[in-house]
């Protein structure tokens, strides 16, 4: 398994990653997670990192998440990029004027034509079963850029584990 991740995340194109990092520039913007199946879970798992590091982020049909409106951005982690799910939310969110993000590993989906940023997840071949190269590797390239964005907050580790829940 490691040497799978391994291999495919050196396939990843740095200039489509650089992007993916860009996205987030503004530490203003309030983002929405979303995800089907264990490709949202990776979403849960990113969304709550990218609270750690103190921004404004939801993860789509919680009950405490606002609507998405202009300024806002959705990331959506999609194998396929067809769920029909996630196409819909991409689609709302683009109506509203929302910048929308997506991993996936068909760039030339329906969800990659909605989004304003693309990163390819080229898995080619797995011996594991389903989508799990996919979303490992995913929940591996979002923490990536967590950690690149934590580089930039003075004692980041500290705030963060001063944002991880208290009530477990």
């Amino acid at each position: 398994m490691g040497q799978e991740i391994a291999d495919l995340l050196g396939r990843i194109d740095a200039d489509a990653f650089a992007r993916l990092v860009q996205a987030f520039d503004d530490l203003d913007q309030r983002w929405f997670f979303s995800g089907q199946g264990r490709s949202g879970l990776v979403a849960q798992m990113s969304a709550m990192r990218f609270m750690h590091l103190g921004r404004t982020v939801h993860f789509v049909g919680e009950v405490s998440a606002p609507s998405i409106r202009k300024g806002d951005a959705l990331l959506v982690i999609s194998g396929s990029g067809e769920t029909p799910v996630s196409t819909g939310f991409a689609r709302i969110a683009r109506a509203e004027g929302a910048k929308v993000v997506t991993l996936t590993h068909k760039p030339a989906a329906t969800l990659a034509g909605i989004a304003d940023v693309t990163l390819h997840v080229p898995v080619e071949e797995s011996e594991q079963f389903g989508g799990s190269l996919f979303e490992q590797s995913c929940l591996v390239l979002l923490d990536s850029v967590v950690l690149g964005l934590a580089r930039q907050i003075a004692d980041a580790h500290k705030l963060m584990l001063y944002r991880h829940t208290n009530l477990q």
